[in-house]
C-alpha cells in the first residue's frame, strides 16, 4: 500500500464492509479510502473484493469492500467470496452496511455475523431516505440490544462518516443471542464438539447442516482437518439430519427471523405516512406490463437517438472529418515525412494501416465519442434504479431460456463491456445459468463501442434494417438460450432481487464513473487497436493479408456477400469486436457497402467471436474446455446466420 506521502505502508489490521446488495458499501468504501469503485443503484455491481486503506484514530487499516449478500449461507459465488473471507481471514472488525429502511432484513445478516464472533459496527446507511419515509430507528436501544456500536450514515453526502471512523475503535463482538429450538440447539452443540478449535464454530456447524461442501475450503485455510475427522463430521451431520422432519436450515432461519422481527418492533417507529412521489409512481409503473413495456421502448429509442445519432453521427463527424481529417492526420503525416527518412516506418505510422491514421483515428475519432455517449446514458440508467425494474419486466422472457430476471443484470452490463459482464455472472445461483449467460454474452450482446458503431451504420437507412437486426439478435438469443436450457443439466433458480428506489442520478458520481470508464477504455482498447493495426500492417507487407483475403473470399464474398475489404474487419474483430465494428462503420461511411451488405455485416459482427479479453476472462470463470466450445459454436453460428440472411435478401424475400 502507498500512503498519500508516497511511503510504502503495510496495514496490519483489516476492516471488512459487509451487507446486502445495493446498500451503499462501495460508496462508504470510497469515503473511507478515497478510492473510487463502481457505484450503481442496482444490486450486483461488486462481484469481487476491492481493497484500500484508511486511517482510524491515527492507525492505518486495510479496508475490504465485499460483494453484497442476501445471507452468509451462500447460494451464489459472490456470496461465497464474502463468507470465505470472513472465516479464512478473520478481519479485525466488520462494518455491516445496512439500508436503514429495511432493518428487519438487515438484522438477519447481523445475527448470522454475530455467530462468527468478529467485532462489529452497524452502519445504518441511507438514513436520510428512511427519515423521508417517516421511519425512525432508536440507535441507542439497538446498540444495547446488539452489544455493538450503531451509527447512522448517508454515504453519498458523507453524513455520519466521522462518527463511523470513531466507532471502529469501539467495535465489539455482538452479545445478542438467538434462542433456537431445543433440538436445533442440541444438534449444534453435538456437532461443535467435533469441529476443530476455530472461532465461529456455531456458524460453521450451521453451514455444515446445509450440506455446503464449500465450507471446508476456508476451514482448511484456518486449521488443518484430517480426513478421518472430516469423514466423522460428515457422517454425524447425516445422522443428525435424519432426526428432523423439517429442514434444519429452515428451523434455524425461522428462529433468527423471529428474533429480527422482535428487535425491529422495539426500535423502529413509523412517524407518519409519506405521500407517494413522482419517482415512486414511475418506479411502480415501470414494473407493470402497461406502461412498463412502453417505457422500455422509449428508453431504447432514446438510446438510439443519443448514441446512434448524436454520438455516432454528429460527434463522430466532428472528430473524424474535422479534427482528425483536416487537422491531425495531415499534420502528423507531414511531420513524420519530415522527421522519419524510412518509407517503411512512415507507412507504419501514417499509411493505410498506420498506427496513427488507422488505430488512433479509429480509437479516438470513431469509438471514443460513441462510448462517451453510451457510458453517460448507461450511467443515468444505472444510478436511477431503472435496471432492476427492467429485470422484473423481463423475468418471464428469460424463463424461456432457463434463466430468470436476475440474468438481465450481466446481460445489460455486457452492453458496457462483455468482459466485465462475464465476471458479474457470479451473481447467478447455478452453474447452468452462468454457462447459458456466458454463451448469450458471447453471441448476442454487443459492447458499448460496438453497439454505437452499429447504430451509426443503421442511422439514415430504412427502418427495416434495424428491425431485421433486432429481430435476428433477439430471436437468436431466445433460440440458443432455449436450446442450451434443454441440453445443459440443472434447474432454474428462483428469482430474488432487491428493488432500489428510483433516484435522481448524482452528477458527482456520474462524472467519476464516466471518467473511470473512459480511462479504462483508453488503457484497454487503444493498445489492442494498435496491436491489431500493426498485425494488419505486417500481414500486408509480407503478403499474408492478401492470402487470407483469397482464402476467405468464398465465405466473405460468396457466402456472406460482403466486399473483400470486410475480411480486414473480421481479422481485427478477433482482437476486439468494437474494432471490427469500427471497420465496417468506415466501409459504410465510404459507400463501399450497400444496405443489404450493411444488414448482413451488422448481424455477423454482433454474433461474432468474443474479443481476446472476453475470451481469457471466460476461460478464468468457466474453464478452457467450456470457453473453446462456446467460441467454436458462436463462430459457426454467426457465419451460418449471416449466410442465410444474405441468401434471403438476395432472393428478394425481404425488400430493404
Amino acid at each position: 500500500m502507498i500512503s498519500s506521502y508516497g511511503h510504502k505502508v503495510v496495514a496490519t489490521k483489516m476492516i471488512a464492509l459487509v451487507g446486502n446488495p445495493n446498500v451503499g458499501k462501495s460508496v462508504i468504501f470510497g469515503r473511507l479510502t478515497g478510492k473510487y469503485v463502481a457505484v450503481s443503484n442496482y444490486p450486483g455491481t461488486t462481484v469481487d473484493i476491492s481493497r484500500g486503506t484508511g486511517w482510524f484514530g491515527g492507525e492505518q487499516m486495510e479496508i475490504i469492500d465485499t460483494p453484497g449478500i442476501i445471507s452468509l449461507f451462500p447460494k451464489s459465488e459472490d456470496e461465497r467470496v464474502t463468507r470465505n473471507l470472513l472465516i479464512r481471514d478473520r478481519p479485525t472488525a466488520v462494518i455491516q452496511v445496512a439500508d436503514a429502511k429495511n432493518l428487519r432484513r438487515t438484522l438477519l445478516i447481523t445475527l448470522e455475523l454475530a455467530e462468527l464472533g468478529i467485532p462489529m459496527i452497524l452502519a445504518l446507511n441511507m438514513s436520510d431516505e428512511a427519515r423521508e419515509r417517516g421511519i425512525e430507528v432508536d440507535t441507542e436501544q439497538l446498540s444495547k440490544m446488539l452489544g455493538i456500536p450503531v451509527v447512522e450514515t448517508v454515504g453519498v453526502t458523507g453524513e455520519g462518516m466521522i462518527e463511523l471512523r470513531k466507532a471502529v475503535s469501539n467495535a465489539r463482538v455482538p452479545t445478542v443471542k438467538v434462542h433456537y429450538l431445543e433440538e436445533v440447539h442440541q444438534a449444534l452443540e453435538n456437532l461443535e464438539t467435533l469441529i476443530p478449535n476455530i472461532p465461529g464454530k456455531t456458524f460453521i456447524a450451521q453451514t455444515m447442516f446445509t450440506k455446503d461442501a464449500t465450507i471446508w475450503e476456508p476451514i482448511k485455510s484456518a486449521v488443518p482437518v484430517p480426513d478421518p475427522l472430516r469423514n466423522q463430521i460428515v457422517t454425524t451431520v447425516e445422522e443428525i439430519l435424519k432426526r428432523f422432519v423439517r429442514p434444519f436450515f429452515i428451523l434455524s432461519h425461522d428462529s433468527r427471523q423471529q428474533k429480527a422481527s422482535e428487535m425491529t418492533a422495539q426500535v423502529v417507529q413509523v412517524t407518519g405516512m409519506i405521500q407517494s412521489s413522482w419517482a415512486q409512481s414511475f418506479g411502480r409503473a415501470s414494473m407493470k406490463p402497461w406502461p412498463g413495456y412502453l417505457i422500455a421502448v422509449g428508453v431504447l429509442f432514446l438510446l438510439y437517438e443519443f448514441v446512434g445519432v448524436f454520438g455516432a453521427q454528429f460527434l463522430v463527424k466532428i472528430m473524424e472529418d474535422g479534427l482528425f481529417g483536416k487537422i491531425l492526420n495531415p499534420a502528423v503525416t507531414s511531420l513524420v515525412q519530415l522527421l522519419v527518412p524510412f518509407k517503411l516506418v512512415q507507412d507504419m505510422i501514417t499509411g493505410p494501416y498506420g498506427l496513427f491514421t488507422m488505430a488512433i483515428t479509429y480509437a479516438l475519432a470513431l469509438i471514443f465519442p460513441i462510448v462517451t455517449c453510451f457510458f453517460l446514458f448507461f450511467g443515468v440508467l444505472e444510478d436511477s434504479g431503472y435496471l432492476p425494474r427492467l429485470a422484473v419486466m423481463l423475468d418471464r422472457f428469460f424463463r424461456v431460456m432457463g434463466l430468470n430476471g436476475k440474468a438481465v443484470l450481466p446481460m445489460i452490463l455486457g452492453l458496457g463491456c462483455d468482459t466485465m459482464a462475464v465476471l458479474t455472472t457470479r451473481v447467478l445461483d447455478s452453474e447452468k445459468e452462468k454457462i447459458i449467460v456466458a454463451i448469450l454474452l458471447t453471441l448476442s450482446v454487443p459492447c458499448s463501442a460496438q453497439l454505437g458503431a452499429m447504430l451509426g451504420m443503421i442511422a439514415g437507412l430504412s427502418w427495416k434494417v434495424f428491425a431485421i437486426w433486432f429481430a435476428v439478435v433477439i430471436g437468436t438469443m431466445v433460440a440458443v438460450g432455449w436450446g442450451a436450457a434443454k441440453l445443459l443439466p440443472g434447474v432454474r433458480s428462483p428469482f430474488l432481487m432487491e428493488i432500489p428506489p428510483i433516484r435522481m442520478p448524482q452528477m458527482r458520481n456520474l462524472i467519476k464513473k464516466i471518467r473511470a470508464r473512459l480511462v479504462w477504455y483508453l488503457k484497454e482498447a487503444v493498445p489492442m487497436f494498435m496491436l491489431g493495426t500493426f498485425i494488419l500492417f505486417v500481414s500486408d507487407r509480407i503478403g499474408l493479408l492478401e492470402l487470407i483475403k483469397r482464402a476467405a473470399n468464398p465465405i466473405v464474398m460468396g457466402f456472406l456477400g460482403l466486399p473483400e475489404k470486410a475480411t480486414e474487419s473480421f481479422i481485427i474483430g478477433f482482437m476486439r469486436r468494437d474494432y471490427g465494428a469500427a471497420g465496417f462503420f468506415m466501409l459504410s461511411q465510404n459507400g463501399i457497402m450497400n444496405a443489404q451488405q450493411i444488414t448482413v455485416a451488422l448481424i455477423v459482427i454482433t454474433l461474432f467471436m468474443p474479443c481476446v479479453a472476453q475470451f481469457f476472462v471466460t476461460i478464468k470463470e468457466r474453464g478452457l474446455r467450456t470457453t473453446l466450445a462456446i467460441a467454436a459454436f458462436v463462430m459457426t453460428f454467426s457465419l451460418g446466420v449471416g449466410g442465410l440472411l444474405n441468401w434471403i435478401l438476395k432472393e428478394g424475400w425481404i425488400k430493404l
